[in-house]
């Protein structure tokens, strides 16, 4: 339980909150399923944050953007492409996909349309300018999000048969 809490410490200082991340649930959710209530996709965001394999690519994806953020990395054009969050560079996406793969082919189109659509936080995220490095943590919400999304679709598909 240490590692979750920590995880969801160091989301709160990058700026995203469980709730902000639950609105990207109800964002994918909301054509399918009318009526999720906020507490249903909040409880599926918790779940999925609960997962060690979520958490190693949280603290993973957070620590790169930090590093880069503070202008730590060795190496420059890494660290020009992290800053920059490069459109060829697909490393963010890809650690993003270790945590859609947990639940299956819905996370990951619904990953790929929340990377395109960019609502809410991951949007916020994406368009920060101040020096920020977000370049993993956008991706990283995404795919929590888009998990969660999964995981209710499942949940809600097992439950109307």
């Amino acid at each position: 339980m240490e590692l979750f809490e920590s995880c969801v410490r160091l989301l709160e200082v990058r700026g995203v909150s469980i709730s902000d991340i639950t609105e990207c649930v109800l964002f994918l959710q909301r054509k399918f399923l009318p009526d999720l209530s906020f507490k249903e996709a909040e409880d599926s965001v918790m779940a999925v944050l609960k997962k060690r394999e979520v958490q190693h690519v949280l603290i993973t994806g957070i620590e790169l953007d930090r590093r880069a953020q503070g202008h730590l990395l060795l190496d420059k054009e890494l660290q020009r492409m992290l800053e920059s969050d490069a459109s060829l560079y697909g490393v963010d996406e890809v650690l993003a996909y270790g945590i859609c793969n947990l639940y299956g082919s819905i996370a990951l189109t619904n990953f790929g349309y929340i990377d395109h659509e960019k609502p809410g936080i991951i949007g916020k995220l994406n368009d920060i300018h101040d020096g920020s490095c977000n370049t993993f943590l956008d991706d990283i919400v995404g795919a929590i999000a888009a998990s969660a999304a999964s995981r209710l679709a499942h949940q809600k598909g097992e439950n109307s048969k």
